[in-house]
């Protein structure tokens, strides 16, 4: 028997409806544990997720142990703002995240320029005569009203963010786990 590690909040989607959305959260861990309590339902997870009769369901037999993929966060070393925001990672690294990704961003020190599960809309691996030999992407978040210069020393992170949603009449109980 595997055990089990609780990692971040427990997300409850309340039942009985069309379906739920949960709040977007950090991406932590690899596997969810879910437990659906009066009624079964079915899961979808990702950045906007909508769960039908084909994603997979969850009775309310027992708990269900889902692998929703890797997590991925990357240090952030520039942020360049506008009416959409253009992120750099440092040199010599590439970007876990792909276009359609939903991403946070958390920069301790200079709030102003965080921001939670906006989408990849474009990643640039090209390297310019300037010398710059990193991937860039380009978030599709509006930071033009930003005047601050980004500090990259305190160590800003991107982190990878989903969203669960739940059809059915159950009230569905969502933990990320690590399973050891």
């Amino acid at each position: 028997m595997s055990a089990l590690n609780p990692v971040g909040v427990n997300t409850i989607l309340n039942g009985p409806g069309v379906g739920r959305t949960s709040s977007p959260i950090p991406h932590q861990s690899d596997t969810i544990r879910v437990v659906a309590k009066t009624d079964g339902v079915h899961i979808a997870f990702g950045a906007n997720p909508a769960a039908t009769d084909l994603n997979f369901y969850v009775g309310t037999t027992g708990a269900e142990e889902i692998s929703i993929g890797r997590p991925s966060s990357q240090r952030v070393v520039g942020v360049t703002t506008g009416t959409a925001t253009i992120i750099d990672f440092p040199e010599g690294t590439g970007s876990p995240f792909g276009v359609g990704d939903a991403v946070t961003l958390t920069a301790p020190g200079q709030t102003n320029f965080n921001f939670t599960h906006k989408l990849v809309t474009a990643i640039d691996s090209s390297s310019g005569p300037s010398g710059y030999f990193s991937e860039r992407i380009t978030i599709d978040h509006d930071s033009a009203s930003v005047t601050d210069t980004f500090d990259s020393s305190l160590h800003a992170e991107l982190r990878g963010s989903l969203k669960f949603h739940v059809s059915g009449l159950g009230t569905a109980y969502v933990q990320q786990v690590q399973v050891s």
